[in-house]
């Protein structure tokens, strides 16, 4: 585990939050009570992502999250990942927050592991995907009624040509003065948080309507993937290396064939 970990305080708002991921590097954190330091919930990018309406900390953060004793075993924490598909594990000692655990954690043990399991053997989600043509007005909905972090992107003839992820879209990808006050920002500030979800900012509200940007302009192109047949302990490996939380799957035939997700390489950890 991660300790001590970095949190967030109710109350507060959505940009505290936006501002201490980017800040740390941070895809989520513990979310604790300002007057006494209780642990009060986790709150995540994908949270905001899915309620970027929203400005409250207290109404985007998950609450009653799920937590671990700081002497629970890996096995039983791996099978929580794998089984609630959850990112990240709020570690306790006699009630107070101690650490926070998330997948990377463990699959730094994968990746050392002899293992037989393939990436085949652990899909376990549908795959969606995008068009590269698509707009971001209709890709950004989907993504979020769908309940996915990153969707590989296709071209006219069904050929994987880039992937979009929640991360891409927190992305420093735009510098925009009115954006920003939009957000209740001054420009001068300078808080990179604010800026990074810019993108995602003109996705999620009326500030977009009318926009003509496409799926193409926000996805990595030519992405990392892994093999079918790639073994658990590879695919950790480059998960950890690239500082991927997922990563497409191809066949015999170079055709995609699905996503990996980070907790579903931690089976390996199950067996």
């Amino acid at each position: 585990m991660t300790q001590p970990p970095i949190v967030v305080e109710v109350p507060g708002s959505r940009n505290d939050v936006i501002n201490m991921m980017v800040r740390n590097g941070l895809t989520g954190l513990p979310v604790v009570r300002s007057s006494d330091g209780m642990l009060m919930g986790v709150v995540s990018r994908r949270d905001i992502f899915r309620n970027f309406e929203e400005d409250q900390l207290s109404l985007i953060m998950k609450k009653g999250c799920i937590t671990a004793d700081s002497d629970a075993s890996i096995a039983d924490v791996a099978r929580v990942f794998c089984e609630r598909r959850i990112h990240r594990i709020p570690v306790v000692s006699d009630g107070s927050l101690v650490g926070i655990v998330t997948p990377t954690d463990l699959l730094r043990i994968v990746k050392d592991m002899k293992t037989p399991m393939t990436a085949e053997d652990v899909i376990s989600t549908v795959c969606v995907t995008a068009y590269e043509d698509e707009p971001l007005t209709y890709t950004i909905p989907a993504m979020r009624i769908s309940d996915v972090a990153a969707v590989p992107v296709l071209d006219a003839n069904g050929k994987m040509v880039g992937i979009l992820t929640d991360r891409d879209l927190f992305s420093d990808q735009m510098k925009d003065p009115e954006a920003l006050q939009a957000l209740g920002i001054s420009a001068d500030e300078n808080l990179a948080g604010y800026r990074n979800v810019l993108p995602l900012f003109y996705s999620a509200t009326d500030a977009h309507r009318g926009s003509d940007k496409k799926v193409r302009d926000f996805m990595v192109k030519n992405p990392v993937s892994v093999f079918k047949k790639t073994n658990l302990a590879e695919v950790a490996k480059t998960m950890v290396s690239k500082d991927f939380g997922q990563i497409p799957v191809h066949g015999t035939r170079d055709e995609l064939v699905g996503m990996i997700y980070d907790v579903d390489v931690l089976r390996a950890l199950l067996g």
